[in-house]
């Protein structure tokens, strides 16, 4: 009798501990983290995490540009702030290929940020576009609160606003400074009429940082 409750004993001991691997083999793996790319300008580095779990296909379509260096070479080229507005603290820098044939690849599908959550806030890195559906290798940085960039989730077709896609993590500043520069007042048309950038500012590399 003594030798069947310590073989029973045993027995429920190894179910338990089995059960406690079972366990532990079915942990779900954590979440990758979001990649994070380094835009190297002339007037400094600015390094954004992209929002791949909130803006998949926007943040794909961008890394197709990085990882094939399409944007080496680039420019900021626009700063738009509200009219006599001297403070760098409130404004939009815009870059990338102004549509290169040689370079820009397909447009992507939009994902308004009434999908996707993310805000025009201040370092919020968005696509520039025409119609919904158009964007392709045009990007545009946020300093300050920008809500009328915003879709509006009562009415998103009148309201599409503009797909958000991540965040600068440093290096605002930076856009800061490029926001300061000199504008030509009568380069630029349509919306950007006045905010086209007298000297363009160089963007030597966009690469993804390792970890």
């Amino acid at each position: 009798m003594l030798i069947r409750r310590a073989l029973l004993g045993l027995a429920a001991a190894f179910a338990v501990t089995t059960a406690a691997a079972g366990q532990e083999a079915v942990q779900p793996a954590p979440a990758p983290a979001n990649p994070k790319v380094r835009i190297e300008t002339a007037e400094g580095p600015i390094v954004v995490e992209l929002y791949a779990d909130k803006a998949p296909r926007t943040v794909a379509n961008y890394l197709k540009y990085v990882d094939r260096q399409l944007f080496d070479g680039a420019t900021f080229y626009r700063a738009s702030k509200p009219p006599n507005y001297a403070p760098n603290d409130y404004g939009v820098v815009q870059g990338g290929l102004q549509n290169d044939p040689k370079k820009v690849l397909p447009p992507v599908p939009h994902e308004p940020n009434s999908q996707t959550g993310i805000k025009h806030t201040t370092g919020t890195i968005s696509m520039g576009r025409h119609a919904p559906g158009s964007a392709q290798a045009d990007w545009f940085i946020v300093i300050g609160d920008h809500d009328y960039l915003d879709a509006d989730p009562k009415d998103p077709k009148k309201t599409p606003g503009f797909a958000a896609f991540g965040r600068v993590t440093e290096g605002l500043d930076v856009a800061q400074k490029i926001l300061g520069q000199p504008v030509d007042p009568k380069a630029g048309v349509g919306a950007m009429k006045g905010e086209m950038l007298v000297k363009p500012v160089r963007i030597r590399t966009v690469r993804r940082v390792t970890p």
